[in-house]
């Protein structure tokens, strides 16, 4: 007789009865089938509860419970993924986990086994973080070539920032430490909640516009996600974006990345880094100038060394070459060019004199009582040539204006009423055509050629019969 094992289902004969074989397993065998559905149905899935029985043993795993109002589940997660946590897992908190589906096969028990978990919306905000930073990035917001560069001397600096948070007070200290010469100036805002991103947004544009800072510094101390989404907000980045002032941003910790980061011509790891990219150190800055100091007074005696030495050197050489003969050529030579300059100077006026005259003789040329007299008798020319035009052009409108009433008086109705013609009118003034339908009785009008006469129809009117072609 064989002993089956956990592993090997026992199928046994039909009994006494007849029924057909029973299918027996063991527990560990029914466990394993269970873990395999399970785990063939739900490879992998995200689900989201409140902790409670967090236990974190020395081995390192988590063990918790995840529930919400109607029902909980047992989860483990185990080193080294609980390793990589974030964050510390504690009762009532409320997370996102992604987990497989299992059973614990000891003992029976239903269970996740988590591969991750994170704070619930964290996830949610993450990817809202990842769809906005890609969509900024494609239309050039992020583009390395659009980034200012920090001006080395920055005298105005504003701050847009909280007036009470840390991030203020290390950022005054660090200024005041490496430059006390800069004036810098806080532009207060929220720097977490809804009222955060359109309080900044409004302070960005201000400073933009008034023109009064040479750099912007925009920061705030570190946080969850969610304390710092204010620098994630859309409407932030663009303004950012959009000012005409270069910006630098300081969000958060070293680890700590946000969209206003992205835009901003230089990002900082926190405030206090960023005060000390914006200015330079006092001390290294004096320990320069004395160096600079030192190589120009070095610079200024070897340029006096050489200045008297090229000196003595000129001198020698004038005392060599008798200076007296050659300042009696050039007195010379100066004469000359005296008696040159007064000819030239002579001929010169000479000839503007006689180039004046010739030009007074034209003038009085053309004065107008010179001509006057010839333009008056050119006015008389035209006035008679004027005259004599517009007397034929009336002549030749006068011959054709005859023409036309001849051949219009030759077309006109009333030159037919001469010839003995008459028109007749009905009542309503109308001109009567026909005969046909013209009842006895109707009053008429004739119109004659010297007045009309008024017409009584006393008979019917005569069919004229037609002629025959």
């Amino acid at each position: 007789m064989r002993t089956p094992d956990d592993s090997t289902p026992d199928t046994r004969g039909p009994d006494a009865g007849g029924a057909p074989p029973r299918h027996v397993l063991t527990p560990s065998t029914l466990n394993r089938l269970v873990r395999d559905l399970l785990e063939d149905a739900l490879p992998l899935i995200w689900i989201e509860g409140e902790l409670s029985n967090v236990a974190r043993p020395a081995s390192g795993h988590i063990y918790f419970t995840l529930k919400d109002s109607g029902a909980q589940v047992r989860c483990a997660m185990f080193r080294p993924k609980s390793g990589w946590l974030k964050f510390k897992p504690s009762d009532g908190m409320q997370v996102l986990v992604r987990a497989r589906v299992g059973l614990y096969e000891p003992r029976g028990e239903f269970q996740l086994v988590a591969e991750h978990m994170e704070p619930a919306g964290e996830g949610a905000l993450q990817r809202e973080f990842e769809q906005l930073k890609m969509r900024l990035d494609a239309e050039g917001l992020f583009a390395p070539e659009r980034k200012r560069a920090m001006p080395r001397y920055a005298r105005r600096i504003g701050v847009i920032t909280s007036a009470t948070g840390a991030a203020i007070r290390d950022v005054l200290s660090v200024f005041a430490r490496r430059w006390p010469l800069a004036d810098v100036e806080i532009l207060p805002v929220p720097v977490q909640g809804r009222e955060a991103p359109p309080a900044i947004v409004n302070m960005l544009r201000k400073a933009s516009a008034s023109g009064r800072y040479d750099v912007l510094l925009l920061t705030r101390g570190g946080g969850s996600l969610e304390d710092l989404w204010a620098f994630n907000d859309e409407q932030v980045a663009r303004a950012i974006h959009a000012s005409a002032i270069p910006v630098v941003s300081a969000v958060g910790h070293e680890i700590d990345f946000s969209i206003a980061d992205f835009v901003a011509d230089l990002r900082a790891p926190t405030p206090s880094a960023a005060a000390e990219l914006l200015v330079p150190d006092a001390h290294t800055s004096a320990q320069h100038l004395r160096q600079l100091r030192q190589r120009l007074t070095t610079l200024q005696q070897r340029r006096m060394q050489a200045y008297s030495q090229r000196a003595d050197h000129l001198l020698a050489r004038l005392q060599a070459q008798r200076p007296q003969a050659r300042l009696a050529r050039d007195h010379e030579r100066l004469l000359h060019l005296q008696r040159r300059l007064s000819g030239v100077l002579r001929e010169q006026g000479q000839y503007r004199a006689s180039r004046l005259e010739r030009l007074h003789a034209r003038l009085l040329a053309c004065h107008p009582r010179h001509q006057l007299p010839m333009l008056t008798r050119r006015l008389a020319e035209q006035d008679s040539r004027l005259r004599r035009a517009i007397a034929q052009i009336l002549d030749r409108r006068q011959v054709g204006l005859r023409h036309a009433a001849r051949a219009l008086h030759a077309v006109s109705p009333l030159a037919t009423l001469e010839r003995g013609y008459a028109i007749v009118f009905d009542a309503n003034g109308q001109v009567l055509r026909s005969a046909r339908d013209v009842p006895v009785g109707t009053a008429l009008r004739a119109r004659l050629a010297d007045g009309e006469l008024p017409l009584i129809v006393t008979e019917p009117p005569v069919r004229k019969k037609p002629t025959k072609r």
